[in-house]
């Protein structure tokens, strides 16, 4: 449920259930009030909500079956009410019923149980004069000026004397049943308002300050560099969101932070690496132009050795700060290629004459097989491309197997939409361990800082990253000790499709 959901439905909970639970709760306390108010009162019938909201009608349940009693009796014995023990005994029952009895007999005051005057009396009780034999004046039930509830019946006996019988029964006796009421009332609120703010509370806290709370604890750990830990699952509100959003975030930032630890021990490897492989031809050097300077090249013979000698280091230490300076572009995606078409069996024609060369000096054998005719095309950088090539040939060559006659295979094979190059040698090939890894910058399957091969290990993580950004896939196959095969796909050029930026 969204955030802004659970607010409505909030309000409308602060509301609703408030009311339906008052409701429940007064219903609950007025039953059981009125079956109080029964029992106490010795009520025959059913007390209702009327019963405390309308005094009069509380006050007349009270005496309501004795004044039922007395209405028979008006009309069959009408002279007992002139009977002082008679009246005594029925002022006793209405005692018992918390009421007074008053009776009048032709206008002269005949019985008085109530602490009111014959003056008080007066305008207590109005007179009913106008009876006749056989009929009875039925008040009901009026409430007087003095708080009290007065009921008065009128008639006359067969000599033509005039009774008049009240029951007068104060009207502060309901008040505690009202008051209790009142309080019990006043409390259901109370209560009914702390359940249901408890409940919102609850819900609130579960929904929104717990998961709030589980946002700032993965915070603190992201504050101190901990990223191992996992955000629980919540709703699908916005909190939710972000949760899940702060979850993806806590990824990203794990990755990033691997990353760089990864990116900082490479750098120490090549730092270390290239250090080495600086210091060795420089180390060289140094001997020969010391050799050159102390005079222990003292022929044209050894003097002419020592400066190709030289040269030769002097070229190591260029090819090696070409190719980090390469590197280092092409990981900060700085080099800028310019893609060209190009016949595909003509650009690798003329590679594989350049390359010639450098191998026969090394007395490597070159097989150069190209299965493509001139309508094969490709869109490439040659100048990047070329640096693959020869980066793939290098490496070959440089783990070639000492005592053994060389040897380098090129092949080229059209295959549907790629152009397919093999590069194969027979040199000491990779193990199954390090196969995978080859192309990782500043990974080296040697060990020994110390073997001839040397390299600064950057060499095929420069070759994947030409390939791919040509749109192009590389991988390898080995043997070890039987020699390595390099595979390398070209996307061909497409005439109706764009095949990258910069080539028509």
């Amino acid at each position: 449920m969204k955030l802004k959901n659970k607010l409505k439905l909030s309000f409308c909970i602060m509301i609703i259930v408030p009311m339906i639970l008052f409701v429940i709760a007064a219903f609950i306390i007025i039953k059981w009030q009125a079956y109080n108010y029964k029992q106490a009162y010795n009520i025959d019938t059913n007390v209702g909500l009327e019963t405390f909201y309308s005094n009069g009608n509380a006050i007349s349940e009270i005496t309501s079956g004795i004044y039922q009693s007395m209405i028979e009796q008006a009309e069959t014995n009408p002279e007992s009410f002139s009977d002082e023990s008679a009246l005594r005994e029925l002022s006793s029952e209405l005692k018992t019923k918390l009421s007074d009895l008053v009776v009048r007999w032709n206008g002269v005051l005949l019985y008085n149980s109530t602490s009111f005057s014959n003056d008080e009396l007066e305008n207590l009780i109005p007179e009913c004069s106008e009876v006749t034999y056989g009929s009875i004046c039925d008040t009901g039930y009026y409430q007087s000026e003095y708080g009290c509830i007065v009921k008065t019946l009128g008639f006359c006996d067969e000599e033509g004397n005039v009774y008049n019988v009240s029951i007068v029964t104060s009207i502060s006796q309901v008040v505690p049943q009202i008051r209790n009421s009142l309080t019990l009332m006043v409390l259901a609120i109370a209560i009914v308002l702390i359940i249901t703010a408890a409940l919102l509370i609850f819900w609130i806290y579960k929904s929104i300050v717990r998961p709030i709370n589980k946002l700032k604890l993965a915070t603190n750990n992201i504050k101190d560099g901990n990223f191992d830990f996992k955000m629980p699952k919540t709703g699908n509100d916005e909190i939710g969101q972000l949760c899940k959003d702060f979850e993806e975030m806590r990824l990203i930032l794990k990755e990033n932070t691997e990353a760089k630890l990864k990116s900082d021990i490479e750098e120490k490897d090549l730092i270390r690496n290239i250090s080495h492989d600086l210091k060795t031809p420089l180390t060289a050097i140094k001997g020969y132009v010391e050799g050159l300077q102390d005079g222990i090249a003292d022929t044209p013979e050894k003097q002419e050795k020592y400066i190709r000698t030289i040269a030769n280091k002097v070229n190591d230490m260029d090819r090696l700060i070409d190719e980090l300076s390469i590197y280092s572009r092409l990981d900060t995606n700085r080099v800028p290629y310019t893609f060209v078409k190009i016949s595909a069996g003509d650009y690798f024609n003329d590679c594989v004459e350049e390359i010639s060369v450098e191998l026969d000096a090394s007395q490597i054998e070159l097989d150069y097989k190209s299965h493509l005719d001139k309508t094969v095309y490709v869109c490439v950088d040659p100048e990047q491309l070329k640096r693959v090539v020869n980066n793939i040939i290098s490496n070959s060559e440089k783990y070639m197997v000492e005592g053994r006659q060389g040897k380098i295979g090129i092949d080229i094979y059209d295959e549907g939409e790629y152009v397919h190059v093999q590069f194969s040698d027979n040199g000491k090939g990779i193990a199954s361990k390090d196969l995978e890894r080859i192309f990782e910058r500043f990974y080296r399957t040697d060990d020994s800082r110390n073997s001839k091969q040397g390299g600064s290990g950057i060499g095929l993580a420069i070759v994947k990253k030409i390939v791919e950004d040509h749109r192009g896939m590389i991988w390898a196959d080995s043997v070890e000790g039987q020699g390595t095969t390099m595979h390398l796909k070209l996307p061909k050029y497409k005439k109706n499709e764009l095949a990258c930026q910069g080539c028509n």
